[in-house]
């Protein structure tokens, strides 16, 4: 073994080991010549000191030569496509959409049944959520992961997910897969060799044989799921003791051991070979360790990140990543530039939604919009209404004392109002880990059900339109959890299932709701009312050019309860007015003296006078084309 040196001396061994491995393409060589000086960088940063630097570097290498090599030719073609067009995911075209396999369709057969309701959906990416093999019983819905090359024999096989892949490509929707990087399932191969003493699997993971230093970890490190087990760790048969950040079967990995970095590479690619073109990163925040920090978005889970994408662009150069960190608004955007994670959660503007429609007041979320809505070029934001997740108020409190608002009393109001104990509460939500000693928790529910459709509150079809209108308009590309477009409800099952009644979530993770879908061109009810109005707004987003792309200009009224911003275009604007109130609103003509009188409503088709002013029904929104004066 020997330790990283020169990048001349590195990038002769990492060719040596690729044609080891096999024959080495033009094309291929051709990639490796722009990404391996930033990937030598990277692994120096991170390996610099391991004396198994250089080999576990040429061996990554290798790897990703021999993935090209078995990279299907269509996955070439795509890449080519991709190449040519770097900011696809920037149309304004792109409807992304989620769900559960068995949960929406019991299977990946099912899935392909579904590929013609998709595309009348108009979608143009599906995110499957996990569907590795994992363990029976309690896996973190799929998030404990077995092996990354077998599919869940109850849903499928690896081969179908492929056959899958190919078929939504020719619909013209691109599939999206979680890469579970941060820990495996205990049951994962290399867990196992690790609790059975392999030495070099033990190194995988951090394993201790006594209390001292996970004592020494845990004075820093938060608990994430306390319900679950205390602390970071929890201690195996044998008395050890390993790291395990969320639930006691998810073990963390080691990466400040390059061959684990190999290894996972390894996985992503063979899943970038399965024809995957985004893959959605998760828990980047906790992947790398230190002893004396909290152990969250250090700055090596930066470089990791990089590194995995220096690789991915030698072998599979058309997919890209999406992060999912949930964290403090500041660390959400580090982790987004083209060099990084392409694409990322929004969940700022996700969890403002929601707390401007029990507040009624707009202002944090047009503060978050002024401020932290600006990306690299080449990024994007995924904007979404909610997720397969809780919700957490992830917003900073130097934000909200600005407006005169304590943060900690604010969530708490929040997680009150959300699970229907606020007085006049419209929402049905369920507390998710929530801690009675210092009232913190997260909230679940069902977009209809937070939005007061399961209360029969008046506003509540409203306020679901309102939300997406949102998301459809803000920029980059909105991501609809598969039900909320029929307006599905909770689905309190749950709590009757021995394997997922601790875990509150599920109540928003029902199966699909084939009596609301069977409802859905129907417009005497909500399913059929929530449907036609969605899909309306899909088709007019995806006819609307200045809705591509991420940029956003702030425009403020004088009313608290109104969310105001432009999108521009290379002639015109289209000027985004939402109230987020109970009552209406009235738009001055002064407040919209910057534009020509003449506009034009995108989603009533008609002309408006803004010399006029506007008036906004409660929880009412408009999407005008403007032209600036």
């Amino acid at each position: 073994m020997t330790a990283l040196s020169t990048p001349n001396a590195d990038r002769t061994a990492a060719l040596e080991a690729a044609e080891a491995a096999g024959r080495v393409d033009e094309a291929f060589l051709a990639r490796f010549d722009v990404q391996f000086a930033r990937l030598h960088a990277l692994f120096t940063q991170l390996y610099g000191d391991r004396p198994d630097g250089n080999e576990q570097l040429a061996a990554t290498v290798a790897a990703a030569s021999a993935s090209w090599n078995a990279r299907p030719l269509d996955l070439k073609v795509r890449d080519g496509q991709r190449a040519a067009d770097p900011e696809w995911f920037q149309s304004e075209r792109m409807l992304g959409g989620v769900c559960y396999v068995d949960r929406y369709a019991g299977n990946l057969a099912g899935i392909r049944d579904q590929i013609p309701y998709f595309r009348e959906l108009g979608l143009t990416y599906l995110h499957l959520m996990p569907l590795f093999d994992a363990p029976d019983g309690d896996n973190d819905g799929g998030y404990a992961v077995s092996s990354y090359r077998r599919v869940n024999p109850s849903l499928g096989t690896m081969a179908q997910l492929a056959e899958l892949a190919a078929e939504l490509r020719l619909a013209g929707i691109s599939l999206v897969l979680d890469f579970i990087f941060n820990h495996t399932s205990s049951e994962h191969e290399w867990a196992q060799k690790a609790v059975a003493g392999d030495a070099e699997y033990e190194d995988f993971y951090l394993i201790f044989p006594d209390r001292q230093m996970p004592d020494a970890y845990e004075r820093t490190t938060r608990e994430i799921f306390p319900d679950d087990h205390p602390g970071s760790f929890v201690q195996l048969a044998d008395g050890r003791w390993i790291w395990s950040t969320f639930y006691h079967y998810q073990w963390d990995l080691n990466y400040a051991n390059p061959a684990v970095f190999r290894a996972m590479a390894g996985e992503m690619l063979f899943l970038a070979n399965q024809g995957v073109e985004v893959l959605r990163m998760d828990a980047v925040a906790f992947i790398w360790k230190r002893l004396g920090t909290a152990c969250e978005s250090l700055p090596e889970a930066h470089l990791l990140l990089q590194a995995f994408n220096a690789v991915l662009a030698m072998a599979a150069p058309g997919m890209i990543f999406k992060s999912e960190a949930i964290v403090h608004p500041d660390e959400v955007v580090s982790y987004i530039s083209p060099d990084e994670c392409e694409l990322s959660y929004n969940p700022l503007q996700m969890a403002l939604t929601w707390e401007a429609l029990a507040t009624r007041d707009g202002r944090m979320l047009q503060q978050a919009l002024d401020r932290r809505h600006a990306l690299p070029a080449g990024t994007a934001w995924v904007n979404y209404v909610r997720s397969h997740d809780d919700i957490g108020w992830t917003f900073a409190d130097e934000d909200a004392a600005e407006l005169g608002i304590d943060g900690y009393r604010h969530r708490q109001f929040l997680n009150r109002f959300y699970t229907g104990r606020h007085e006049g509460s419209f929402a049905r939500g369920v507390a998710f880990q929530e801690n009675p000693a210092t009232g913190d928790a997260r909230v679940a529910g069902t977009t209809a059900s937070l939005a007061g459709i399961e209360a029969q509150d008046a506003g509540g079809e409203d306020r679901i339109v309102l939300t997406h209108a949102l998301a459809l308009s803000t920029g980059g590309v909105p991501l609809l959890y598969l039900g909320d477009e029929v307006a599905q409800l909770n689905d309190y099952s749950y709590a009757d299932d021995p394997v997922r009644r601790g875990d509150s979530r599920w109540v928003h993770r029902g199966n699909r709701p084939r009596d609301r879908y069977a409802q859905r061109d129907d417009p005497s009810t909500p399913a059929g009312r929530v449907y036609r109005r969605m899909t309306k707004l899909i088709s007019v987003r995806q006819s609307t050019p200045e809705f591509a792309g991420n940029e956003l200009i702030p425009f403020h009224t004088p009313h608290p309860s109104v969310v105001g911003y432009q999108r521009p275009g290379a002639a015109s604007r289209v000027l985004v007015l939402a109230n987020v109130g109970d009552t209406e609103v009235s738009i001055d003509p002064l407040t919209l003296s910057g534009f020509e009188r003449a506009a034009f409503d995108l989603v009533h088709t008609s002309d408006v006078d803004l010399d006029d002013g506007l008036a906004l029904p409660p929880h009412g929104f408009v999407w005008l084309r403007v032209t600036p004066v």
